[in-house]
């Protein structure tokens, strides 16, 4: 696909803004015509996060309900959330592990059942993929590489300009030295996990 509208759904402290940014510097890497952009609230203490990432030559960084060629969803609540944003047709690329907003863990609200959340996403799409990324992140050697998992997993599905060598690639160039190698086993473990 030559042209791709990619909606990011997380919370704060799931790397989000740093996979979108990512994804990004690739994208110009290859030569790929960027437009990005973000929302997010109170991100610092777990409130949502949304970004954008169009790829092709797009003029605005929104993406309307219904044009999202691909959801990558961080957190299961936040990608049923994100539902209306993907268009008929799209992929979903979903973590199954919950961070519960700090209203259900002090028992004011509930947070939906998993199996709700999957129906939802089932409905919406045929061409959707979850995954644990957290454990997976542990078995690479830190949570907070969960995101990185997302990634790999998303990247080695042949469905976007986007390949894993490309992946690799930019982890090593815009990643700090230190924390290249849990990365590159993150994305490596995500791709074998959506196998």
């Amino acid at each position: 696909m030559e042209r791709m509208r990619i909606f990011f759904a997380g919370v704060g402290g799931q790397g989000t803004l740093t996979a979108t940014n990512l994804l990004a510097l690739i994208s110009l890497d290859k030569g790929i015509e960027v437009t990005a952009g973000e929302i997010h609230g109170m991100a610092q203490r777990g409130g949502i996060v949304e970004s954008t990432l169009l790829l092709g030559g797009y003029a605005s960084p929104k993406i309307e309900k219904g044009e999202a060629d691909v959801l990558l969803g961080f957190e299961p609540l936040e990608a049923l959330r994100a539902l209306p944003y993907l268009k008929k047709g799209g992929y979903i690329i979903w973590n199954l592990d919950p961070t519960y907003p700090v209203g259900v863990s002090t028992g004011m609200e509930k947070y939906p059942s998993l199996s709700h959340i999957r129906e939802r996403i089932d409905n919406c799409s045929p061409d959707n993929y979850s995954l644990h990324c957290l454990e997976i992140a542990k078995r690479a050697g830190d949570v907070r590489c969960a995101n990185m998992v997302l990634l790999g997993a998303f990247c080695s599905l042949d469905i976007s300009p986007l390949s894993m060598e490309d992946l690799s690639r930019g982890i090593k160039r815009y990643l700090g030295e230190k924390i290249q190698g849990v990365n590159l086993r993150a994305i490596e473990l995500g791709r074998e996990a959506i196998r």
